[in-house]
């Protein structure tokens, strides 16, 4: 196993590549199985579709098992990356019967001329070009599919998330990481210890992304050692470098815990302490410590740390 070990060095280099070889998301996978098998039977494009979800949950990997599905191309691109209408043509121009355009973070596009294409290019199959010296000029598109992805599920305009069937992607239990993991190990053919997949299930907040980056950091440091089985110490040396605790919580949301655990406190006194924004920290902090459970707010919107918090304190010292 060790000549296997380093044949593949990086986890993205195996990726699922089928509807079957996912896990976790049933009931988009369900949605999705469907939609697949009427497209097949009567031989049309796959339906124009709305990817919702947090970041790091397969969205983009969802996006291109479709494609692979169809055996289509996919045309993929930013939404930040899209300045003006003229920038979204190319990527609708290039795309055949049946291939996918995908735009990731559709939130992120400049909203008018970016949605008003988009409508017109799914609503008539069709773009319109024009400039200062020349009159509009109306190009036909081929029948493709659209596929956008978004964290900002209200930033998309009703009429274009209504044209779109919604898939609505959720975190992960425990179980399906555990199983995801020991999936992309045999695929890489990295030599593990599989009890620690679950610890590191539980280190990645119930989010496929973090999960895989924490085992690349394993098998970083065993290979560093000269090793080629990816044990408990690389994993506990992993969390060291990357200062997690056993919840996978980094310096950042400890020093939040540690501030609440004095007693209830505003928002704008944690975030003065912390050094952040407010808005990063009601965000992007405490995001995952409010679904843990290990904060709450009082009637004053004051956070506190719950039951769960004290115990996760006690017993992370």
């Amino acid at each position: 196993m060790g000549d296997q070990l380093v044949s593949n060095h990086n986890v993205n280099d195996v990726k699922p590549t089928s509807l079957n070889r996912m896990i976790g998301q049933s009931a988009v996978i369900e949605q999705v199985r469907v939609a697949l098998d009427a497209s097949h039977m009567d031989g049309q494009k796959f339906p124009n579709a709305l990817m919702v979800g947090p970041p790091g949950v397969g969205k983009t990997q969802l996006c291109h098992i479709i494609a692979a599905e169809m055996a289509s191309d996919v045309h993929e691109c930013l939404g930040s990356t899209l300045s003006n209408a003229s920038d979204l043509f190319a990527l609708l121009l290039a795309a055949k019967d049946k291939d996918v355009v995908y735009i990731d973070e559709i939130h992120s596009a400049p909203k008018k001329d970016i949605f008003v294409t988009l409508l017109l290019a799914i609503d008539q199959m069709k773009v319109v070009l024009s400039g200062k010296n020349r009159s509009p000029q109306s190009l036909p598109l081929a029948n493709f599919t659209l596929l956008l992805s978004t964290t900002e599920e209200y930033l998309v305009p009703r009429p274009l998330s209504d044209r779109c069937m919604l898939l609505r992607l959720g975190y992960y239990s425990n179980e399906e990481l555990t199983t995801l993991l020991l999936n992309r190990v045999r695929s890489l053919g990295w030599d593990i210890h599989e009890e620690i997949l679950p610890q590191i299930a539980q280190r990645s907040r119930g989010t496929p992304r973090l999960g895989l980056r924490l085992l690349q950091s394993c098998f970083r440091c065993c290979r560093s050692e000269g090793e080629s089985t990816i044990t408990t110490r690389h994993l506990l040396r992993a969390c060291e470098l990357e200062q997690l605790d056993e919840l996978g919580l980094g310096p950042t949301e400890q020093q939040y815990l540690g501030i609440v655990a004095e007693g209830p406190t505003r928002l704008n006194v944690i975030a003065s302490r912390i050094g952040l924004p407010s808005r990063t920290v009601s965000e992007v902090t405490e995001s995952f410590l409010i679904r843990a459970g290990l904060i709450g707010k009082d009637e004053q919107g004051r956070r506190c740390l719950t039951e769960a918090g004290h115990r996760h304190l006690s017993e992370s010292q």
